[in-house]
């Protein structure tokens, strides 16, 4: 054979083999070099899971943690469960060989540089101790009566509660305020002062990596049945049915996961609006209100003691109406809407932020400080933020509430000129030209920034309600970036925090991306989506919370429970809100089928019962509506009235034709660089070089000034304000802000002493300012009028220093709060977040206002009103320090 001759016969045989892996692609689901998704199985690797029948599903996957558990772990101490002994970035550390007891390493001393990364990995099961020296801390503590942390931040004797390791590698984790609960507590045994711990490292259980199975066991006949031509999603819709079942508790609510007890707000609000609205209407009725006290909705436990930090409560609406809709309940729309429009006037008056429109407070689900924002960032930081997702929920809860309204015969007008400007406020502070997608949320101190990264669900929640319009709708599917297993809760991930919401994929999001997709037909998008839900819950077994980014796997997050009631509602949907399209509206179902090309075939969805009808439904073909049939004859529309009863067929011809949609952007997961960390010393800003970064922004009240190549920055006088920093990558990524640093050098700044002008607390708590300070709680001080003289007339910066050792850093829910009136106009809302259990000699400052001061004496008054009851209820109480006025 000629070298010619060889060449054509070597490309021929090259045509056809392309031509034949084409040819097998075209038959998988969704295939790419992470995994390929067919019509009854998945592969991942050297892992499969198979679906055998509707009913049965084998897997053999194997998290792969264990078999590379580095040698290399960091750690960092910490007095009280806080994040207090070492600047962000600076870590201790150990590399294991075959010793099982580190070395002592003193408390606050800076660790040696890292060494190069070990080569093997940890065998399983291995115990080993840390030591570290307390001294220097119990030191200061006898000597002073507190210990000065890096950042100026004190700790007093009477508040101490223990020493605790934090770490990267499991059981060692970077959540500071659940140390105690995962058992990270150190001890002192002999009272030398070295204080130890024993861990079990890389902890394996042989029979996890053994071959299993799920097969049904519950009876789900009373159940719609779902049939088509790709088994794998068959066996997962039936895999979710039954998960449902078990998650019914004894009382009739939904239990939020196996690993989690009870029912959440947005857990079951979110599930509902998915699946179990249609599904289990009498268990999502009970469920919803087991989350009403005083005729308003509950904020679970949350940030800094709950409402009002936390204040995503709102989704509850989306699943009342999604209920009423389904059910055509009057009484229960009536119930509803009282606690609704109870709940929308005390969260206006309580959050609303007149300059944008906007309602302040902590990311929807996103409640975890560090995972999704920057480590400076307090309680009172994060309940001054603006954040997409949850402003979407509050524009669809007073929209909800208008229609909740009108069918009532009650006035909307106010609710749909409330989410009118909601709408408005979100295209206008937080759209992104430059990106196509909405950013993160405004943040900051007294001055915001948009954060430019992606916030998944609030994406997915701006095209599905229609804050987001058309054009923006699509230009948001197509440009927000998605990672190889799935779309990441945020993007770029924050470097240093483990996996939870930050490096992490949740199936419940992904599923609401979906949807998203779907609207607006993006095929690219929608495929991908599912890949990431099929894959996860196939392989798995289950319906995860959520499984780490980089790998796809659901070992390595801080926490995570199988059985999630979001996760199974986002599998069912994809059965009745994708492929059979239909949407409940108030007099009927309208029918809306979206189907990838690689997901054709015949599907049927039998013994769907909605209101006095049983209906059989059948979906036939790819992509969208062509025809729509009941019982036989072709119709106009693709909707059924509520006023059909008996049995029913539908059948749904699709146009086969591909959705308009094949854009994605699909990324590698990518991590920021970290955020300066910025001082200020006589007119110079300053902050160490970051690796890897190429410039700097500097950004003064929120706009930003310019970019830098050094790590220095003059002031001037004239450019007096707030001033942050942050670094960029040659990707052109941006890190978080530094924390705000105020440069008022000839600017008015004045410290009102409280107990000049009201009785001070008789406690015993130090570390305050002035003389003494005032108690503030339902018994006492309901009201606090202060007189202050101010020099010039202008704008100015109000803001109070506190403590409120009601609760820990993280949880429960006794913020405390009160209005703000100055010269008599009302302001908002003055939050004063828990600070840590018992640590009443832990001050911080509250949330500040702008406000307009008269030359000569102004008065302000800081009282107790109905709208300032906390979740708690009893409990509202906190310390007042002073009041601190600074010219702007």
């Amino acid at each position: 054979m000629s070298k010619i001759q060889w060449k054509l016969f070597a490309g021929g045989m090259m045509m056809l083999l392309f031509n034949a892996c084409t040819m097998f692609k075209k038959k998988s689901l969704y295939d790419s070099p992470e995994y390929t998704l067919y019509k009854h199985k998945v592969v991942q690797g050297k892992h499969k899971a198979v679906a055998t029948s509707s009913t049965r599903i084998k897997s053999d996957y194997a998290s792969p943690a264990s078999a590379t558990f580095s040698r290399l772990i960091k750690f960092k101490f910490s007095i009280n469960e806080k994040d207090n002994e070492l600047a962000p970035g600076d870590d201790h550390w150990v590399s294991i060989q075959n010793e099982h007891t580190s070395p002592v390493a003193v408390f606050g001393q800076l660790p040696d540089p890292l060494p190069p990364m070990p080569t093997t990995y940890l065998p399983t099961n291995y115990s080993y101790t840390f030591r570290a020296d307390m001294r220097p801390v119990l030191k200061q503590f006898e000597e002073k009566g507190y210990y000065e942390a890096y950042d100026g931040s004190r700790i007093t004797k009477a508040d101490f509660k223990g020493f605790y390791i934090a770490g990267a590698a499991a059981p060692l984790s970077w959540d500071f305020v659940n140390l105690g609960n995962k058992g990270l507590k150190m001890e002192d045994a002999d009272g030398d002062g070295i204080y130890t711990i024993t861990l079990i490292f890389n902890p394996h259980k042989e029979r996890e990596s053994q071959k299993r199975r799920w097969q049904l066991k519950k009876d789900i006949s009373s159940k719609p049945a779902y049939h088509s031509d790709q088994p794998i999603v068959d066996a997962l819709y039936n895999l979710s049915l039954e998960e449902a079942l078990t998650n019914i508790e004894a009382d009739s609510t939904f239990r939020t996961g196996a690993e989690w007890g009870g029912v959440w707000t947005r857990d079951i609000s979110y599930s509902i609006w998915l699946a179990f609205a249609y599904h289990q209407p009498d268990i999502a009725k009970i469920s919803l209100l087991k989350k009403v006290k005083r005729k308003r909705i509950i904020q679970d436990t949350g940030s800094g003691g709950s409402w009002p930090v936390s204040s995503d409560r709102v989704v509850w609406v989306l699943a009342a109406w999604e209920l009423y809709k389904v059910t055509g309940d009057k009484d229960w729309l009536s119930i509803a809407f009282e606690i609704v429009k109870n709940t929308l006037e005390e969260d206006e008056k309580v959050l609303y932020d007149p300059a944008t429109g906007l309602f302040k407070g902590e990311s929807s689900f996103l409640d975890w400080r560090e995972q999704t924002y920057p480590s400076w960032m307090n309680n009172a930081d994060i309940f001054q933020s603006l954040n997409l997702g949850t402003n979407v929920l509050h524009y669809q809860a007073w929209s909800i509430a208008a229609e909740m309204a009108k069918a009532l015969g009650q006035p909307a007008a106010f609710f749909e000129r409330r989410a009118a400007g909601i709408k408005k406020g979100i295209r206008k502070h937080l759209w992104m030209a430059d990106k196509g997608f909405f950013g993160q949320y405004l943040y900051g101190r007294s001055e915001l920034i948009p954060s430019p990264r992606m916030e998944a669900l609030g994406e997915a929640l701006s095209v599905l309600f229609g804050v987001a319009d058309s054009t923006k709708a699509v230009q948001i599917v197509e440009r927000t970036p998605l990672t190889p297993f799935g779309i990441t809760c945020i993007y770029p991930q924050i470097p240093g925090i483990p996996p939870y919401h930050n490096n992490a994929i949740w199936p419940f999001v992904q599923s609401y991306w979906n949807l998203a997709a779907a609207k607006v037909g993006n095929e690219a998008a929608l495929t991908h989506g599912l890949g990431s839900l099929y894959r996860a819950a196939a392989l798995f077994l289950t319906n995860y919370e959520n499984m780490v980014a980089t790998t796809g796997d659901f070992k390595g997050t801080e926490i995570n429970s199988s059985r999630m009631l979001w996760s199974m509602a986002g599998n069912i949907a994809m059965v009745h809100r994708v492929f059979m399209g239909m949407q409940f509206e108030e007099k009927g179902i309208r029918f809306n089928p979206v189907v990838p090309s690689r997901y054709g075939g015949t599907k049927t969805l039998s013994n769907f019962i909605y209101r006095n009808m049983k209906l059989t439904i059948k979906v036939s073909g790819t992509g969208k509506l062509k025809s729509f049939k009941l019982d036989g004859q072709l119709m106009n529309e693709a909707f059924i009235a509520d006023t059909l009863t008996g049995e029913h067929s539908i059948e749904i011809e699709l146009n086969n034709q591909p959705l308009p949609g094949q854009k994605i952007y699909l990324v590698p997961n990518t991590f920021s660089l970290p955020a300066p960390r910025v001082v200020l010393e006589d007119n110079t800003l300053s902050w160490e070089k970051i690796e890897g970064a190429v410039s700097y922004r500097v950004y003064r009240n929120g706009t930003m000034m310019m970019s830098v190549k050094n790590n220095l920055f003059e002031l001037s006088p004239q450019e007096a304000g707030e001033y942050v920093v942050s670094a960029v990558d040659n990707r052109g990524i941006a890190s978080f802000i530094s924390e705000p640093i105020a440069y008022r050098p000839e600017k008015f700044q004045a410290i009102v002493e409280i107990e000049d002008q009201i009785p001070p607390a008789a406690e015993s708590f130090t570390q305050y300012t002035g003389s003494g300070f005032v108690e503030i709680s339902n018994e006492l001080n309901k009201e606090i009028v202060l007189e202050f003289d101010i020099p010039q007339e202008g704008m100015y910066l109000i803001d109070f220093r506190y403590s409120n050792g009601s609760g820990p850093w993280n949880t429960d829910n006794k913020c405390a709060l009160r209005s703000l009136q100055v010269n008599k106009q009302y302001m908002g809302t003055v939050v004063f977040p828990q600070r840590g259990t018992d640590e009443w000699s832990n001050w911080g400052y509250s949330n500040s206002y702008s406000v307009p001061l008269q030359k000569g004496m102004n008065t302000i008054r800081l009282s107790m009103q109905s709208w300032n009851i906390n979740m708690n209820e009893t409990v509202n109480r906190a310390m007042i320090d002073h009041v601190r006025v600074i010219a702007k």
